[in-house]
């Protein structure tokens, strides 16, 4: 699911891009297999370029990345994290609407 606008976190590089980055940070942990995860997918892409800059949009593969699936207790997918000063400050667990995940990262701006 890569994406220009969506930044794909791992293992690896999670905690250096949460604190790099200003604003809410919106965390799409998914899968492949998933079929909510492949209806969320587009409207995360659109809700990106229409932030654009003002609260970033990143993803999570679970199954690529077990360490963060644990570090925070993911048990359905879709589940949608909003990150702020690298803490959790909201989540949505599957599947949305457009409007109420635009909504999710609203509340965190400014």
């Amino acid at each position: 699911m890569a994406n220009a606008d969506i930044l794909t976190l791992n293992d690896t590089n999670f905690d250096e891009q949460l604190t790099r980055l200003a604003g809410p940070i919106l965390v799409d942990f998914w899968a492949a297999w998933c079929g909510p995860c492949k209806v969320v997918a587009p409207l995360i892409e659109e809700l990106a370029r229409e932030f654009d800059g003002r609260a970033h949009m990143a993803q999570v593969n679970i199954d690529e990345n077990g360490d963060l699936v644990n570090r925070f207790g993911i048990r359905s997918i879709p589940t949608l994290l909003v990150f702020k000063g690298g803490k959790v400050v909201d989540q949505l667990v599957g599947a949305a609407p457009k409007e109420r995940i635009r909504r999710l990262v609203e509340r965190h701006l400014g």
